[in-house]
């Protein structure tokens, strides 16, 4: 029995995965551990790797006392062999994969002056390299055969992302990435979409210092509905990508941010907005930042 007064409040029916392996990376904290508590919510056993086993760990240990169903491996998914080799040891242990989630990423702030090669070819293996391999490792080793579906995450790049440009080019590439595979392997029956949040209330926020740390809790102010978004919104719309309601939906990014990437200085925004966040992840943490 789950040991949590609440189990996840997901919007979609129990069962909906049942059956069947779905893989989220970098799923030992912040969206991608909400991601996989849904998922496992709704009947799925979820495989969560990161590069850090601990932390994933964690997240499993979470999962199977809220009564799911969670396996780990542990990897980096910016080296090719690596990958390799753990897509054939999941497959082995659980079957043919129904749904990959590419969450795994991060980047740091940096104007463009100061951001060396190294630093920009981190970012873009860590938030468009890494994800390709898992793609199309995962096609090769059981969605080709199988079918599936794919749900990449990019970010809020519409309008260039400054003081961030090697995430925003690494982005907006993922972005044109899941056009071409939904493209190439739909005859396989595969789906690949991408979702692109804004400003989430997520672990992730800690990770940062400086001024843009101080930045963090105003960024609401410059949100068309007054607020951040949370974990589980962003869920709920890979959720969906995922699920056969969207079983004619293949090759789209969906925003999901607020409308924080439309409109001017032309048009200010509003004193206050009626805005209720969903409120679906029972273990959701506010990021320390915004205390």
């Amino acid at each position: 029995m789950p040991s949590t007064p609440h189990p996840y409040r997901s919007v979609f029916r129990p069962g909906l995965f049942a059956g069947q392996v779905h893989w989220v990376t970098g799923g030992g904290s912040g969206i991608g551990r909400c991601v996989a508590h849904e998922l496992a919510s709704l009947g799925a056993t979820v495989v969560i790797s990161g590069r850090t086993q601990g932390k994933l760990d964690r997240v499993a240990a979470e999962i199977a006392e809220d009564g799911g169903r969670a396996d780990t491996i542990a990897f980096d998914i910016r080296d090719e062999d690596a990958v390799k080799a753990g897509v054939a040891a999941v497959i082995a242990r659980h079957g043919p994969v129904a749904g990959l989630v590419n969450n795994a990423g991060g980047q740091f702030p940096a104007p463009l002056l100061a951001i060396g090669k190294k630093g920009f070819d981190a970012v873009v293996a860590n938030n468009l390299t890494g994800g390709f391999l898992m793609m199309r490792e995962l096609f090769l080793a059981s969605m080709q055969q199988h079918g599936g579906a794919i749900v990449n995450m990019t970010a809020d790049f519409r309008n260039g992302m400054p003081g961030m440009g090697h995430s925003g080019a690494a982005r907006a590439g993922m972005s044109n990435l899941t056009m071409t595979a939904a493209f190439e392997w739909a005859h396989a029956g595969v789906r690949v979409n991408a979702v692109a949040p804004g400003w989430i209330a997520s672990s992730g926020m800690d990770h940062y210092g400086g001024a843009m740390k101080s930045i963090i809790p105003r960024l609401k102010q410059h949100v068309p509905l007054r607020r951040l978004g949370v974990e589980a919104e962003v869920s709920a719309a890979i959720v969906f990508l995922l699920s056969p309601a969207a079983a004619f939906i293949t090759g789209v990014t969906l925003p999901i941010d607020g409308a924080a990437s439309l409109g001017s200085e032309i048009f200010p925004l509003g004193p206050e907005a009626k805005s209720v966040p969903f409120d679906g992840f029972h273990r959701a943490v506010v990021p320390d930042v915004l205390k």
